[in-house]
């Protein structure tokens, strides 16, 4: 019944945007709305604004996931969350966290930054820009109707398939966790696609590789990740749904299948996707701490070289995820050389972050707080990332608590923690106004002391024998203590996220008002105004140094224009990307429910409308010249 309701408001809305509507009116208040606007929106700034959004709210999303849990675990034998209401929460939040909250902020500010920080007028994709983000948001959007529509997906964010086929989670929910993160992987690979070409192609004339900005690199260095290792989750994917969905056997033991092929499907894109996700926060150190101290970034050819190292390395190190599974000391030792040596390029990483501030004129505004932060605790993330390394230890540590401590030191103590270094970094370009200071330094504390009061101590529940992913544990004392300090914790990093959205919420009740170069910045996006126009530079820069804009201030000389003031074409919004996703998520609906027609019914929708974009002849907008100077006297004042 709910997919029917589903289908036939969407057929509704089909038709109502093709043929004009019923009421003529009220379609034309829609198409003139901040909302529709969003919806057909082709621009990359404001498809990063939507990325940024969508990540918050599942950021929030997970993070009261997470607050349950610790509610539950505050004392041995609690019954506020157990059994399958356990299982759901659990796997739920690590899903989100990974897929709908970490990805789409890093894909938010790539989308505002990249393209200006290479001096490109668009991405290269610009439709394809929209789409990869509409099939990520009805993707997230799927997976979580499971709580509404038959219970959540309970086998855990990795899905092994000894819990995860029908015998074992015989409801729906492993079934959204396929179909969803399927959609939602479509539209990031889309994306990969996108931010590879555009950063190969459309640098600025004289940007060469070694002239592009960290964040850059890191962005090209993480698309190249995504292109290798998502078509192998998305194999796993397709497979698992052919097992729960028409009775196919690739990972049932009993009838032939195994269940060690989907660990090795899912490993190889899990480990690099540790590296898609802490990456790009690579970058953003290397922005924020060379701004904050007034320095170049020391050893900048290095760090080009250790960004593309790890992301070679990435790819050789999936096996120490099993080295309990039994495939042999060679092959765990292998897997445990390639696992070390990647901490080398890390560590250069490191060093280079000290030396650049070494000797700088240090100014510790939010987002540098967030940066000096960053370091220590993702370097005690990786001394632990070397203890797991190794088998003999790593069979101690397996599926105890010290596992969830080391993941969280670099995910949440790297990925997040970078994550609102780059917003506070770069939220006056993005919305052309500054997030306040001492809310900001109300954001900092809070989280990163209840950070360290959250994970440090499971580091020692774990080698206490306190196992992961169980609703409860034994009576003991050390371990109840350390759980209450592990739940204090939370409140601490909540207390802090609080912060920063009441801090979100009051920059958007002031004027905007942010000038073009808050921070006295050192990379191309400061040259423009903030917010920036839509197409961004009205002459492209010729770039001859890295740097330039810093280098362009200190000497007091322009950057040169690399063409002429003239006609700017921008491509036509559109909505048939939201169109196409939204066919997606009704043909993904279809299937989890057994709907087989509507399934069916969604994929002709969806390629039905894909034929419409084939032939859709886009004659895009032109903006003159005149048109242009008003922007230029308001980034000279």
């Amino acid at each position: 019944m709910g997919t029917l309701i589903i289908v036939t408001v969407a057929l509704l809305f089909l038709t109502a945007i093709l043929t004009g509507g019923y009421n003529q009116r009220f379609l034309d208040q829609v198409k003139n709305s901040v909302v529709w606007d969003y919806i057909t929106t082709v621009d990359h700034k404001k498809i990063g604004i939507l990325y940024f959004i969508s990540g918050l709210v599942f950021f929030v999303i997970g993070g009261i996931e997470a607050l349950l849990i610790r509610i539950q675990l505050v004392a041995p034998g609690n019954d506020f969350l157990i059994g399958d209401a356990y299982n759901q929460v659990l796997t739920m939040h690590g899903t989100t966290m990974i897929f709908l909250a970490a990805m789409p902020l890093i894909f938010g500010l790539m989308n505002v930054v990249v393209p200006l920080q290479i001096g490109a007028r668009d991405v290269a994709f610009p439709f394809l820009n929209a789409l990869g983000y509409w099939l990520f948001s009805f993707g997230g959007i799927l997976l979580n109707l499971s709580w509404f529509f038959g219970g959540a997906p309970d086998a855990g964010w990795t899905s092994y398939t000894s819990l995860a086929l029908n015998e074992f989670s015989p409801g729906p929910g492993v079934d959204y966790y396929v179909l969803g993160l399927q959609i939602t992987g479509i539209g990031t690979l889309m994306s990969a696609v996108n931010f590879a070409v555009t950063i190969i192609n459309m640098r600025a004339p004289g940007m060469t590789f070694l002239r592009m900005p960290m964040f850059t690199w890191t962005t090209l260095v993480t698309s190249a990740l995504l292109l290798f290792a998502m078509p192998a989750l998305t194999v796993g994917l397709l497979l698992l749904m052919f097992d729960r969905l028409f009775g196919a056997n690739f990972f049932d033991h009993a009838m032939g299948g195994s269940h060690v092929i989907w660990q090795h499907l899912f490993w190889i894109f899990g480990h690099p996707e540790v590296y898609i996700v802490i990456m790009p926060a690579f970058g953003i150190m290397s922005e924020v701490i060379s701004t904050f101290s007034k320095k170049r970034l020391f050893g900048y050819n290095s760090m080009v070289f250790a960004v593309a190292l790890i992301g070679f390395l990435g790819f050789m190190v999936w096996v120490h995820h099993m080295y309990t599974v039994g495939l042999g000391p060679v092959s765990n030792s292998v897997f445990a050389i390639a696992t070390m040596t990647i901490a080398v390029p890390t560590g250069i990483k490191v060093f280079n972050w000290l030396f650049t501030m070494w000797g700088g004129e240090l100014d510790f505004k939010t987002p540098m707080l967030f940066a000096v932060g960053f370091i220590p605790t993702f370097v005690m993330g990786g001394m632990t990332g070397v203890m797991v390394a190794l088998p003999p230890a790593d069979f101690q540590y397996q599926d105890t608590y010290f596992v969830v401590a080391h993941f969280h030191y670099t995910m949440v103590g790297g990925t997040v923690i970078g994550l609102f270094a780059g917003a506070y970094y770069w939220w006056p370009k993005m919305f052309g106004r500054k997030l306040d200071e001492r809310l900001g330094k109300w954001h900092f504390w809070p989280f990163i002391i209840g950070f360290h009061l959250t994970f440090f101590p499971q580091h020692f529940l774990g080698l206490f024998g306190m196992p992961r992913r169980v609703f409860t544990y034994n009576d003991v004392p050390i371990l109840q203590t350390l759980n209450i300090i592990s739940t204090i914790g939370v409140i601490g990093m909540t207390i802090g996220t609080l912060a920063f959205m009441y801090n979100i919420i009051q920059s958007f009740r002031r004027k905007a008002d942010a000038p073009a170069d808050p921070w006295n910045g050192r990379t191309l996006e400061w040259a423009i105004p903030s917010p920036p126009p839509a197409y961004n530079f009205k002459q492209l820069p010729l770039i001859r140094a890295y740097d330039q804009f810093w280098i362009s201030k200190q000497t007091g000389k322009e950057i040169e224009p690399s063409e002429p003031l003239g006609e700017i074409h921008m491509p036509s919004p559109t909505y048939l990307p939201f169109l196409m996703s939204l066919a997606m998520f009704i043909s993904g609906f279809g299937f989890i429910t057994r709907g087989y027609e509507m399934g069916a019914l969604g994929l002709i929708l969806f390629f039905i409308v894909m034929f419409i974009r084939s032939y859709e002849h886009d004659p895009g907008y032109h903006i003159q010249p005149d048109e242009l100077t008003g922007v230029e006297k308001e980034a000279k004042a």
